[in-house]
């Protein structure tokens, strides 16, 4: 099996001049706990935010300035100042024995697909629960 296989293709990605305040709010109405960052100018992949990132970085605004200040502090916070930009990527033709060895190894929640540079897909710790749901259930 290849990446191609199990990979959502129908990804939800955030500018990198996106706010805190956008990617917590696109999360919340997408349900979706990883977001490939791409840049304005040309749509390339240049960062990932995950969940834990931005919950820890919301938890720390709580902390220091207190929930009423929250929403102020979340449009200030830059994306591109939170995101991970040492990450791994994928191509669609990877095979799965090797892709869940990394995610095993690095304890990874997410690895974004790309052709080119350009995000075509998104492979999560959840996709391998599904398929080894699949594989069970045969």
């Amino acid at each position: 099996m290849k990446v191609r296989d199990i990979m959502a293709n129908n990804v939800i990605c955030i500018s990198h001049k996106a706010t805190l305040k956008d990617a917590h709010e696109l999360m919340q109405t997408r349900g979706v706990r990883h977001l490939p960052v791409i840049s304005e100018n040309d749509g390339t992949l240049i960062g990932v935010l995950t969940h834990k990132k931005m919950i820890s970085a919301v938890m720390t605004m709580i902390n220091k300035y207190g929930t009423d200040a929250l929403a102020r502090k979340e449009r200030g916070q830059l994306i591109e100042d939170l995101m991970a930009t040492d990450f791994q990527k994928l191509t669609e033709d990877e095979p799965l024995n090797i892709v869940v060895e990394y995610f095993i190894a690095n304890k990874l929640g997410c690895l974004p697909v790309i052709d080119e540079n350009k995000v075509i897909g998104i492979v999560t710790s959840s996709d391998f629960v599904k398929l080894c749901a699949h594989l069970l259930n045969k």
